[in-house]
């Protein structure tokens, strides 16, 4: 069974993670009303992921004894500037996700609690590719700027994108 403290901390990323999921869902609704099926997509598959991530954490709580306790979840902005400002605020959210699944991992250390941090490390390693996918998405729409032909060709790269 986890400690109070890390019943907690892995309730909140629960919450965090639906979240990430409700917020990806939020761009993807921005982009289909921007007629960009491509980053559409993407952000919908991202959506599903961050959904997975959730559920991965809830199971790995009932399979320890704790008690899962779903929180609420905050609305996701549904307003965005650009292409590039979606993917901006996508790379910025991977990267407080980062750190939040790092601070739980380091009061699992703290706690010896062995099984979460061997759980963790997955986490960890899926930070380092969202983290990476997000930010190269962004240096490639830095590189195309406002040239519209580009766009629509970087948009239908991004909806190549499988699950």
């Amino acid at each position: 069974m986890l400690s109070k403290t890390l019943e907690g901390a892995i309730n909140d990323q629960i919450r965090d993670e639906l979240y990430s999921s409700y917020l990806y869902l939020s761009m993807s609704a921005y982009f289909e009303t921007n007629n960009m099926p491509g980053s559409a997509r993407w952000m919908r598959l991202q959506s599903e992921e961050e959904l997975s991530h959730a559920k991965k954490l809830f199971d790995y709580m009932n399979d320890r004894g704790s008690r899962v306790v779903l929180q609420g979840i905050e609305q996701p902005p549904a307003e965005f500037a650009s292409t590039l400002d979606i993917f901006e605020k996508a790379l910025a959210h991977e990267q407080k996700v980062t750190g939040l699944i790092n601070t739980i991992y380091e009061l699992a250390v703290k706690e010896n609690d062995y099984p979460t941090q061997i759980e963790l490390q997955w986490f960890i390693t899926e930070q380092v590719e969202e983290e990476k996918n997000a930010g190269d998405i962004v240096d490639q729409l830095k590189m195309v700027g406002d040239h519209r032909p580009s766009l629509i060709m970087l948009d239908r790269a991004l909806g190549a994108r499988q699950g």
